[in-house]
């Protein structure tokens, strides 16, 4: 399977449309002559178009340099991930490699063509002085057809997709094909083949700030699967705070929805959570550590400290990516996503007006300050590290419920999240750092065991402790950066 990153965008073109000289945009030199291709492409899809509805496109495709199987995930007209896949001559499933990718998106449910394009496309290439190409453009006439309803579209549009240009290049050339009469659109040929079907799921909905916010989220959850499935350390970050801020607004503004189905999609949250986090620790300690030892002079590194780290958490990453793997493959993972939509999409047990919204955020804030001011107030040592730890959740539950306001509240709103990430970011450092001690403390003891220096390991902690004084030092002036009247003046309305 080959992964390709597109960078496109997209424009409408009436039938006067011409192609204007994009000579000199962005470096180019020369525009090649046009290649003809005929497209045809069948998309897939579930009966009530979940794909489409979270941004993924699923075709097999005949023609063109790339036929075979494709899955696309992200809007149309910016960055999309493209998976592709050889398709046989007579195959009509998708393959089971990306069939695991869109698993999350289809809810676990079958797919069926939903839709067929035919394009018949003029290609161009743009090239440098030096004959390298920075981008390809292309015309496409296009006819699409929703092969459940019979409903048929035709259209023109021009692409522009990067190969080794950049973003100046893109807004080069979009100024030049504006200025011939062509307008900028964001939404892909499978998406207008859809139109009307997709329009009438959209009515569906009108989300208050709330559950549009915790929509938002589970899409975010959608869209990462794929990334978070291979291992890929962004994808598996996001996907993580997409399912802690689904948590936190579920607890935070509980009132909305059914307390025991609410509570119940919280806890299997929490389990998703739980095998998404064993994956992320597994890589920020990895890399936090390869990077303390890379900053320790050389003379002060003895022993194989290095392999040793590196060693360890490839195991423990490779376990944990099986365990992930076996998660999204398993039957509770799409039954916990349906469980969600239809908290999410059905009826609210109340409406979330703006008034009530703000009590709720501000009771959150006032946990977390309550907690952090006990943390700080001197409990015994063996319990200073999880009060401050609790005092970070609590922080991160109540900036999910700020950034809930701020679409309404707007920059006092933006500020105030800004300040509690602030303090957010200082617990967590510390308390990354009581963690990363514990990690040393058990490789020195192997170490030890198995007859290596452990002189590196005591440093290392040194290191960690020194930085974990140095971040709670900070905390009471963050914390009073926090709480000054001027950004919570918007929350007393």
């Amino acid at each position: 399977m080959a992964t390709v990153v597109e960078r496109e965008r997209k424009y409408s073109a009436d039938e006067g449309f011409r192609l204007p000289d994009l000579t000199g945009c962005g470096g180019v030199a020369t525009v090649s002559d046009a290649t003809a291709l005929d497209l045809d492409a069948v998309y897939l899809d579930t009966a009530d178009l979940r794909l489409a509805r979270s941004g993924f496109a699923l075709r097999r495709r005949t023609g063109g340099h790339d036929a075979g199987w494709h899955l696309k995930v992200g809007a149309a007209g910016g960055a999309r991930t493209e998976y592709q896949f050889p398709a046989g001559a007579d195959d009509v499933d998708p393959p089971a490699e990306l069939v695991a990718l869109f698993r999350a998106a289809a809810r676990g449910r079958a797919v069926a063509p939903a839709a067929r394009v035919t394009n018949h496309r003029m290609e161009r290439r743009l090239l440098d002085d030096r004959g390298r190409v920075l981008a390809e453009v292309v015309e496409d006439t296009v006819e699409g057809r929703d092969l459940v309803t019979g409903e048929r579209q035709a259209w023109r549009e021009i692409e522009v997709e990067l190969v080794d240009g950049d973003d100046r290049l893109l807004d080069a050339v979009e100024s030049r094909l504006r200025a011939a009469g062509s307008r900028p659109v964001a939404v892909s040929k499978s998406h207008r083949a859809l139109a009307g079907r997709l329009a009438a799921a959209a009515e569906a909905t009108a989300p208050d700030p709330v559950v549009a916010y915790a929509l938002a989220q589970r899409d975010a959850l959608i869209a990462n699967h794929p990334g978070a499935r291979q291992g890929d350390e962004d994808a598996v970050h996001d996907m993580r705070v997409a399912v802690r801020r689904l948590r936190a607004t579920l607890r935070t503004f509980r009132g909305l929805w059914d307390r025991r189905e609410s509570e119940a999609v919280r806890a299997e949250l929490r389990w998703l959570g739980g095998r998404l986090g064993t994956v992320r620790d597994a890589q920020v300690m990895a890399a936090r550590l390869t990077d303390a030892v890379r900053a320790e002079p050389v003379e002060l590194v003895l022993g194989p400290v290095a392999a040793r780290v590196a060693e360890r958490f490839a195991a423990d990453l490779a376990t944990a990516l099986d365990e992930l793997r076996r998660t999204f493959d398993s039957d509770r993972y799409p039954e916990l996503l349906t469980r969600l939509d239809r908290l999410l999409e059905g009826p609210t047990a109340r409406t979330a007006d703006a008034r009530w919204v703000t009590r709720r955020v501000r009771r959150a804030l006032s946990r977390a300050d309550d907690r952090l001011d006990r943390a700080l107030d001197g409990p015994p040592a063996e319990e200073a590290d999880g009060a401050l730890h609790e005092a970070r959740k609590a922080y991160k539950n109540a900036r999910y419920a700020v950034e809930v306001r701020e679409p309404g509240a707007g920059k006092p709103a933006a500020a105030l999240a800004g300040r509690l990430k602030e303090l957010q970011d200082l617990l967590g450092a510390h308390h990354d750092s009581v963690v990363t001690r514990e990690v040393l403390r058990r490789q020195a003891l192997r170490a030890y065991a198995d007859g290596e220096n452990t002189f590196t390991y005591g440093i290392l902690h040194a290191r960690q402790a020194t930085a974990a004084d140095r971040d709670l030092r900070a905390v009471p002036a963050a914390r009073d950066r926090a709480r000054r009247r001027k950004v919570r003046r918007w929350l007393k309305s």
